[in-house]
C-alpha cells in the first residue's frame, strides 16, 4: 500500500487548481457513494484529485487507479479496510472497470464502513452501466462531458463566464460577451473538446481513444471476436464519412457484411461509449424510445480525427449544437427545423440562414453561425456553448 500511497502524493502535488470542471460544483460531495463516468480523456482523474485539494484533507484521503499492479495481489476491500485502520475515510478509485468485481466489492465497502467516502470513475461507460445494478440505491451517478466552449473560453482567456440557462441565451442575456469569440469558436470546433487539446499531437492522442474504445472497451464488453470489432471500424468510418447520417439498415448491413438485426446494438454501443449520438423522434406513452432520424459524431473534434480531409461545416454545426444542448435538455429531431427541445425548434445555418424553414412556427428560432450578437428569434450558434 506504501507504492499506493507514494503514487498518490506525487500526483496531488502536480495536480493545477487554477481552473475546474463544470461539474465539480454540480456534484453533492455529501454522498457516500459517488459514480463519475465519462467518454475516455474528459478528464474524470483531474476531477477527483482537485476535489482532494481544494475540499478534502490530502493525509485524511486516497486516490489510486485500480489498474496499478498492486491489485493484481490485493481487493478493493483489503485497500479500504487498511485505509480505514489509519483512520482515512475518503478512497477514490480510478479504472474501476479494469477490476473484475469492482462493483460487488465497493457494495460491501460502502455497507461494511458506513463512515467511509467512496468515489469511483471508469473510462468504459459500457462496462460501468452494467455495474450499477449492484449498486442500485447507493451510488449517485454523474456523466463528466468533454470542454464546454464556455469552458475552454475561460482556459484560453481566464475569464470566469458562469453558465447560462437555455431561456437567457433565447432572450439575448448573455452579459459579458468575450472578445473575438468567433476566433476562438473555430478553433475550439477543431481542437478543444477534450481537455489534453493543449498536448501535442493531439489528433493522433484523440485517435488514440477511439482505438481504445473500438480495441478494448466495447470487445470487453461484449466478448466480441476480432472479426466484428473490423466490422464497427467500418461502420464508425461510414458514418464519420456521411454525417449527418440518416441510418439505412438493410444497406449498411449489406455493406459491412453483418445482419441488419445487429445494426442497432452497433450504433447503440457507439452511442454509450461516447462515440456517436442518435437523434430520435420526440415519443409518448410507450414508444419510449423514438425512430432514429439522423446519426452524428459525439463532438467535432472527431469529425476532424475520424475525416479530417472533407469537412462540412454545416455538420458541424448541427454536431456542435446538439452536442452542447443535450448535457441539460432533450434533443429531438424536428418536422420543420433542424432539432426540437422544451417545446421549441431550432434551424442551424450560416449567417445568411433565413427563416423559410420555420416562418409559421411559433417558438422557433434561427440558430447563425459567423455572428457574434443575435436578436429577435436569430441567436448566435456559439452562445450554445455556454450552456454548461
Amino acid at each position: 500500500m506504501e507504492h499506493l500511497y507514494d503514487i498518490y502524493k506525487t500526483l496531488i502535488k502536480k495536480v493545477n487548481t487554477s481552473f475546474t470542471r463544470y461539474l465539480m460544483d454540480e456534484i453533492n460531495w455529501k454522498s457516500r457513494l459517488i459514480a463519475i463516468t465519462g467518454a475516455r480523456g474528459t478528464g474524470k482523474t483531474t476531477l477527483m484529485l482537485q476535489r482532494i485539494v481544494l475540499s478534502q484533507k490530502v493525509e485524511n484521503s486516497l486516490y489510486a487507479s485500480v489498474d496499478n499492479v498492486y491489485f493484481s495481489r490485493h481487493s478493493i476491500i483489503e485497500l479500504a479496510d487498511s485505509l480505514y485502520k489509519l483512520g482515512i475515510r475518503n478512497l477514490y478509485l480510478d479504472e474501476v472497470h479494469k477490476y473484475k468485481n469492482w462493483s460487488q466489492e465497493i457494495k460491501n465497502i460502502y455497507d461494511s464502513y458506513p463512515d467511509m467516502n467512496i468515489v469511483f470513475s471508469g473510462s468504459s461507460l459500457i462496462d460501468i452501466y452494467k455495474g450499477f445494478g449492484d449498486l442500485s440505491r447507493r451510488v449517485v451517478p454523474y456523466f463528466l462531458n468533454g470542454l464546454s466552449f464556455r469552458e475552454y473560453l475561460n482556459f484560453e482567456k481566464g475569464l470566469s463566464l458562469k453558465p447560462l440557462e437555455l431561456k437567457s441565451i433565447l432572450n439575448h442575456q448573455v452579459d459579458p460577451e468575450p472578445e473575438t469569440p468567433l476566433l476562438y469558436f473555430k478553433r475550439y470546433l477543431e481542437k478543444g473538446y477534450y481537455p489534453f487539446y493543449k498536448e501535442d499531437d493531439y489528433v493522433v492522442r484523440l485517435g488514440g481513444v477511439i482505438n481504445a474504445v473500438l480495441e478494448t472497451d466495447i470487445p470487453k464488453y461484449m466478448d466480441m471476436r476480432p472479426a466484428t470489432i473490423d466490422k464497427i471500424k467500418q461502420l464508425l468510418q461510414i458514418i464519420a464519412e456521411n454525417v449527418p447520417f440518416k441510418p439505412n439498415y438493410v444497406k449498411i448491413a449489406d455493406m459491412i457484411g453483418v445482419s441488419r438485426n445487429t445494426l442497432p446494438d452497433y450504433f447503440s454501443l457507439l452511442e454509450k461509449a461516447g462515440i456517436i449520438v442518435q437523434l430520435r423522434d420526440k415519443t409518448k406513452g410507450i414508444r419510449s424510445l423514438g425512430k432514429v432520424r439522423k446519426i452524428y459524431l459525439s463532438n467535432t473534434n472527431l469529425s476532424y480525427a475520424l475525416d479530417g480531409k472533407d469537412i462540412n461545416i454545416g455538420t458541424l454545426r448541427e454536431t456542435f449544437f446538439i452536442n452542447q444542448l443535450k448535457v441539460k435538455h432533450k434533443v429531438y429531431s424536428s418536422g420543420n427545423g433542424d432539432f426540437s427541445s422544451d417545446d421549441k425548434t431550432f434551424e442551424v445555418g450560416g449567417k445568411n440562414k433565413s427563416q423559410k424553414q420555420i416562418k409559421d412556427l411559433k417558438n422557433a428560432y434561427v440558430v447563425k453561425d459567423d455572428i457574434e450578437y443575435g436578436m429577435g428569434n436569430i441567436i448566435p450558434l456559439w452562445h450554445f456553448g455556454l450552456i454548461y
